[in-house]
């Protein structure tokens, strides 16, 4: 499927998140034509709305979630590997809340998680104490004890563009701002009517269909007739930025008495972010705001552990996102499930289809192998998986060490500044250099539309990376909506006519 409007393929995927583009990469690195629609850009509802953590999931070990928090430790030390540029370790602290979780049982739920996945790169869990440990003394005087352990921190929607970019350099077809309007079967084919943003149609064939859209897969089930069985819940997930509150590059584990789990993260350098609420949803999943409540909640729950508060005037930006997780009947939102299922529509002489429920970030590589197992026999392909030792775009430096590529990096671009220099090898790895070449300074990077963003990074966004507009750009293929003003982003909004 070479062709720059193809006609006919084997796999059309429906959704630009996080396993829509993991499955389109799988599929196309396996020799099969792949066409993934996607009606608005890239990562721009779920998953560019989480907590950016690659991880295992502690609190799931205390659900008997086993199998899951094995899987997603694996998948932290794969996806470290794959993209050291947008993967990064982080060491969080857990302070002990006497009247909650006692120290037995958390030690205990970390050495289990210490060892559950097979880590490898990560340091291990260490004891903290308030006497000799600077990372406790920036909480209340009542926590004089606690721990430090392991997971990642991660780019989310910049982790599923490189997806999306790995899988276009492997033959599939990606078109942002395509939706998918109608499907149905004729005979071992669907025939999938697609509208771009120009209000143009056309329909493509293709041999099967994957429902990977998220909040939205049992809209693409009722466009298409398929059978369900399997059940959808929507969950909300809120999450608040303040100015940075503490020194250090540590995050924090915060628990609640109602038994949730907050996190207080280093974020962009400036900042904080805090998460997530888990809130049951039921309205459409779009334009989703933070609502006064949950900023309150999350306010108050860093509040309890820290010696200054923080209020809603804090508050620098929200955001907020429906996970569509798999409901497995579990009263407490909070305590559904983050694991994945499928289900495979695909009846005796007709194509099938595959319907994706639930999953998380650090897990959409298996989830993404794990579907085309179930898929490749209903299409009569071997099942031969690859993505395991692939690394994504960018993430190709010597030996996988970031640290060292960045340092060397700086040394070769002298005559730019070193801040932006780093920015650029944190979002692009290797592929910076398509974006520097061989400008000796700022002044061969064309014109600065605002602070340290020139115009060969946004053409090569927009060439490169389906960058379209302005929010593209300031908070998906980059966090720097967070810095400027309204005239800056105004700028930037207009450089794509906006």
């Amino acid at each position: 499927m070479n062709s720059a409007d193809p006609a006919t393929c084997d796999l059309v995927v429906v959704g630009g998140g996080i396993n829509g583009v993991g499955i389109a990469r799988d599929a196309a690195g396996r020799g099969l034509g792949v066409l993934l629609a996607e009606r608005g850009d890239l990562a721009c509802a779920t998953s560019s709305a989480s907590s950016k953590l690659i991880h295992g999931g502690l609190r799931y070990l205390e659900q008997y979630q086993f199998r899951l928090v094995r899987e997603s430790l694996t998948e932290r030390e794969v996806l470290l590997a794959a993209a050291g540029h947008l993967i990064w370790p982080l060491r969080f602290v857990l302070p002990l809340h006497r009247g909650l979780r006692p120290a037995w049982m958390l030690r205990l739920g970390l050495l289990l998680y210490d060892h559950i996945g097979g880590r490898r790169r990560l340091p291990a869990t260490r004891s903290l104490r308030r006497s000799r440990d600077l990372e406790l003394q920036v909480l209340r005087e009542q926590f004089q004890r606690g721990f430090e352990y392991s997971d990642c921190w991660a780019d989310d929607a910049r982790l599923v563009v490189a997806n999306a970019m790995d899988a276009r350099a492997r033959g599939a077809h990606i078109e942002v701002g395509t939706a998918v309007i109608a499907a149905h079967r004729e005979g071992q084919e669907w025939r999938v009517q697609l509208r771009d943003r120009a209000g143009v149609e056309r329909s493509v064939r293709a041999r099967a269909l994957v429902n990977a859209a998220g909040p939205w897969v049992e809209a693409v089930l009722g466009a298409s007739g398929a059978q369900r069985r399997s059940s959808l819940r929507l969950v909300k997930g809120s999450h608040i930025v303040v100015r940075r509150l503490y020194e250090g590059a540590q995050a924090y584990t915060l628990q609640n008495a109602d038994g949730r789990v907050v996190f207080m993260i280093p974020y962009e350098h400036d900042f904080t972010l805090i998460g997530t609420t888990d809130v049951p949803f039921d309205g459409e999943p779009q334009d989703l705001r933070a609502d006064r409540e949950e900023i309150a909640y999350l306010c108050g729950s860093v509040s309890d552990y820290l010696r200054k508060p923080v209020t809603a005037d804090d508050v620098h930006w929200s955001y907020a996102g429906v996970r569509p997780l798999y409901d497995d009947g579990r009263q407490n939102a909070s305590t559904v499930t983050r694991d994945y299922a499928f289900d495979l529509d695909a009846p005796a002489g007709q194509a099938p289809m595959l319907s994706v429920f639930g999953g998380k970030l650090t897990t959409y590589r298996k989830l993404a192998e794990h579907a085309l197992a179930e898929l490749l026999p209903a299409l009569g392909r071997p099942d031969r998986p690859w993505t395991r030792t692939a690394v994504l775009p960018g993430g190709d430096f010597a030996g996988g060490d970031y640290e060292a590529f960045a340092r060397a990096q700086l040394a070769r671009h002298a005559g730019f500044p070193p801040a932006l220099i780093l920015r650029l090898c944190r979002a692009y790895g290797s592929a910076s250099e398509r974006i520097l070449g061989n400008a000796a300074d700022t002044r061969g990077l064309g014109a600065e539309i605002a602070p340290q963003l020139f115009e060969a990074e946004l053409e090569y966004l927009k060439d490169q990376e389906w960058a379209t507009s302005g929010a593209d750009v300031l908070w998906r293929r980059s966090k720097l909506g967070l810095l400027y003003d309204a005239d800056q982003a105004a700028r930037v909004h207009a450089w794509f006519g906006a």
